[in-house]
């Protein structure tokens, strides 16, 4: 008789395991915003309801006597970025972090020229654009809840010093601020890895594209991807690990576009078992925009 039930009851419960599995290791969807005015506004970008995290990029220029600057792609110029503040409120209420991304892809303009130099600019973030005061804040009295540190290429010096002074000032406030980075998914190459591992950043969005036959995933092959992802969640202190991807194949001209359907049926049954596995960033919302990605993949991440 218990035979007769055996096999219907073994099946829901893998059905069942399956489903809180899949509920309880839901990801994060992270959207990176600011460099074309084909991103559409801010607070569109949240209304969404799509997006956990906004990555503002860049503050693109800072360090080695460089005045720091924001660069929002047409969006606004600071002093006018202030007409930001009701968006990145709107966002917050609506329960979206919005960091800071500083760097970006124009490697020329942004170095450390000694560890005092990373805490000036630590201290002029603070002060700006999170909880310190200065007269001059760019987004009003809009607070942004972190950091992402986005450094593609140039000298790797200083920035766990950047990432310890910014630790310093968050604990200075009760309220929870956070660190994230964004580097290239080659790990031999990895500017950021002295900073990551101070044990100090919450989210390591590592990207997965323009790496072609290095870390690039490939549906037919995703050895290079599989071995890549190993490393990221096995070598680095950091509490959670997101898949970063182009949201079409014009965002990643070397490569790292992937479709859908390969993202739901193959990248993300790789990554989602590790507990480390935190979702999925894109860039960027202008090219997301266009293609629809991120309403085509928020079920599955």
């Amino acid at each position: 008789m218990s035979n007769k039930y055996s096999y219907p009851l073994l099946l829901l419960l893998s059905i069942s395991l399956t489903l809180f599995f899949q509920s309880t290791n839901a990801g994060d969807l992270v959207i990176y915003w600011g460099q074309d005015n084909g991103d559409g506004a801010l607070r569109d970008t949240c209304n969404t309801g799509l997006f956990n995290i906004v990555n503002i990029a860049f503050l693109s220029t800072f360090g080695s006597g460089r005045q720091p600057q924001l660069n929002l792609a047409g969006h606004c110029n600071p002093p006018n970025c202030q007409i930001l503040r009701d968006s990145i409120n709107i966002c917050q209420s609506r329960g979206i972090k919005v960091m800071l991304s500083i760097g970006g892809e124009n490697r020329n303009t942004y170095s450390f020229s000694s560890p005092e130099d990373a805490n000036q600019l630590a201290d002029y973030i603070w002060n700006n654009f999170l909880g310190g005061n200065s007269p001059s804040r760019p987004f009003g009295d809009a607070i942004l809840d972190g950091v992402d540190f986005d450094i593609e290429g140039g000298s790797n010096l200083h920035y766990e010093t950047l990432a310890l002074k910014l630790n310093d000032h968050y604990k200075s406030k009760s309220r929870k601020f956070y660190l994230t980075a964004a580097p290239l998914c080659i790990f031999q190459d990895n500017i950021l890895q002295k900073a990551i591992n101070t044990g100090l950043f919450d989210y390591v969005w590592v990207q997965f594209y323009n790496s072609p036959g290095a870390c690039n995933f490939v549906s037919n092959n995703p050895t290079s991807f599989k071995n890549s992802w190993s490393q990221w969640i096995n070598s680095m202190s950091t509490k959670k690990v997101f898949v970063g991807l182009p949201a079409t194949s014009n965002a990643a001209p070397s490569g790292g576009f992937v479709e859908a359907k390969d993202l739901t049926n193959q990248l993300l049954p790789i990554v989602k078992p590790s507990p480390k596995y935190g979702g999925v960033m894109l860039w960027n919302r202008r090219f997301d925009v266009q293609s629809g990605y991120s309403s085509q993949i928020k079920r599955s991440v």
